[in-house]
């Protein structure tokens, strides 16, 4: 499982990295937003952060760690999330439902 979030949290930040080169953020931006499945996509893009972020603040024992891990989600997206998932949360899941 590890193996397979990292390989699509490489190929999201290889899309990234792509996009960053090949496309006009300011742009896609504006269609997206200006079409309502661009709203629609976008609100549940963000829904998906916030749950993650809930998973990550609730399975995480220290808070300020991790207020560190699910803050960048917002900004950096998926990416954040599934680094997370390999470091950090499929051990702790991994242990929590073991019982």
């Amino acid at each position: 499982m590890n193996v397979l979030i990292a390989g699509l949290g490489l190929l999201l930040t290889g899309l990234i990295v792509w996009a960053i080169f090949a496309g006009d953020f300011s742009a896609a931006g504006d269609f997206l937003l200006g079409k309502p499945w661009g709203i629609v996509s976008m609100v549940d893009l963000y829904l998906g952060f916030l749950l993650s972020a809930v998973v990550i603040f609730f399975v995480e024992p220290d808070k300020r760690v991790a207020l560190i891990w699910l803050l960048p989600i917002f900004v950096l997206g998926n990416v954040v999330t599934a680094l997370w998932f390999v470091l950090r949360g499929l051990p702790r899941l991994r242990a929590a439902f073991s019982h």
